[in-house]
């Protein structure tokens, strides 16, 4: 099988190339395949505990139980400024 990239995923074969994880292109494809199955994977066995989730959020914020616009950047703000710490 022949698969032509996109110059934008030549550039990501090629950088994956350059940081020398990877001994050819043919291996970036494999492994990103891999982990592509992997995902997928996952996400089939989760689906389930997923949607549930969906489902609780939306009936809190249809019960006025979620953040407001401000709110919610509030805490994300935060999220990201413990997660700066701890790197």
């Amino acid at each position: 099988m022949k698969v032509e990239l996109k110059p934008e995923d030549e550039l990501l074969v090629q950088r994956s190339l350059e940081v020398g994880k990877f001994s050819s292109a043919e291996d970036v494809v494999h492994h990103a395949l891999q982990s592509l199955a992997a995902e997928e994977h996952w996400f089939q066995a989760n689906q389930e505990t997923i949607s549930a989730h969906i489902d609780l959020g939306i009936a809190q914020l249809d019960r006025g139980e979620g953040m407001t616009p401000e709110e919610s950047l509030a805490w994300l703000e935060t999220q990201k400024d413990e997660w700066r710490a701890h790197r």
